[in-house]
């Protein structure tokens, strides 16, 4: 995330971090951003993560990122959130996650419908594409949402 965002302020982008009280006291913070907006937990961390953008993009990473996919695709499963979420599969990082989330379907635990609550790309520079061609996700589609 350190990178990811030295690489947008070098490049004068505004980036606004959100971090839970315990990881600000561990010095974990990056200092340099525009905005650092702390929090009292990992849920109110996610919950503003999700709720305050306009889509949610996914970059290889660890347990932490693998969670917070999941919740917005949980969210927007449940018609809580609407924009796109975006799968950056650089070298086929998440060809396992994709295949749990194929199996779901197969297996009936998801709509067949359910398949365009994300898009996959396999760069990061097909993210803001993947973005501009999201299908809408109208908070109507709660009506499918229990298979």
């Amino acid at each position: 995330m350190g990178a990811l965002a030295d690489g947008a302020l070098s490049e004068g982008g505004r980036v606004i971090g959100v971090i839970p009280q315990f990881m600000d006291e561990l010095e974990w913070a990056h200092r340099g951003l525009s905005e650092l907006i702390l929090v009292r937990d990992m849920h109110e961390r996610k919950r503003l993560m999700i709720a305050e953008v306009d889509a949610v993009v996914a970059l290889p990473g660890g347990c932490g990122t693998l969670e917070e996919l999941f919740e917005a695709i949980a969210w927007k499963r449940l018609g809580l959130y609407g924009g796109p979420i975006v799968i950056v599969n650089t070298r086929g990082y998440y060809n396992p996650c994709l295949a749990l989330l194929e199996s779901a379907v197969r297996e009936r635990f998801m709509d067949e419908r359910h398949r365009a609550l994300w898009s996959v790309v396999a760069e990061p520079e097909e993210v803001l594409e993947a973005i501009r061609n999201a299908p809408p996700w109208p908070a109507d589609n709660r009506a499918f949402a229990v298979p």
